[in-house]
């Protein structure tokens, strides 16, 4: 039975809602579980069959000083700026289209305080990011790196050797994947009709 370590897990975790790690309790908790996992059936999360240790340590390391520091600063703009604060949502294009890459970045950046994924585009492997104190086209340009950022060490940590390579070639070349913001903002050319010759005989 492929669900059982999931089935198993959420029995715990409903154990741990409920605060009564009693045999009854999880035994609901299964079989919730398991009408959820076999009703609410989501696609297999393909694996990549690496991981770097190393990377996942710098990413640990980022992620947790990420959280510490924006806690002191969303207590201090709630008591300093409170509701003057102005907020954005920041369109974020990964770079990798795979599921697992998508979902984890987006875990990633909504577990940091002050920020949060309110939408995903999988098509386009798009996150809506909505984010405290954004003042200007600048701090959301700052987010937007940052976010990339994450999905680059995370890419790193555990992504696929193609989705590696388009990382490592961002360092080689000194840029980010997609378009910056000068060329977001530059209107596309309309594609003009040159007049044909006449034709001769």
């Amino acid at each position: 039975m492929l669900d059982l370590p999931l089935i198993l897990f959420l029995g715990v975790f409903w154990m741990a809602v409920w605060q009564s790690f009693e045999i009854g309790t999880f035994l609901i908790g299964l079989v919730y579980a398991t009408i959820l996992v076999r009703v609410f059936y989501l696609p297999p999360l393909r694996g990549t069959g690496r991981v770097n240790l190393f990377w996942g340590a710098v990413f640990l390391v980022r992620f947790l000083s990420k959280m510490v520091l924006a806690s002191f600063q969303v207590s201090w703009l709630a008591v300093v700026k409170g509701p003057r604060i102005r907020n954005s949502i920041i369109a974020i294009q990964l770079r990798s289209h795979d599921d697992l890459m998508i979902t984890l970045t987006g875990h990633a950046l909504a577990l940091v305080p002050g920020s949060l994924v309110i939408d995903v585009d999988r098509t386009t492997a798009t996150l809506y990011l909505h984010a405290l104190n954004v003042t200007d086209d600048h701090a959301a340009e700052r987010i937007r790196q940052d976010a990339l950022r994450t999905e680059a060490l995370l890419i790193r940590t555990a992504g696929s050797r193609s989705d590696l390579a388009v990382v490592k070639a961002e360092t080689r070349l000194g840029r980010v994947a997609g378009l910056s913001k000068t060329q977001r903002d530059t209107p596309f050319a309309a594609p003009t009709s040159e007049p044909r010759g006449e034709e001769t005989q």
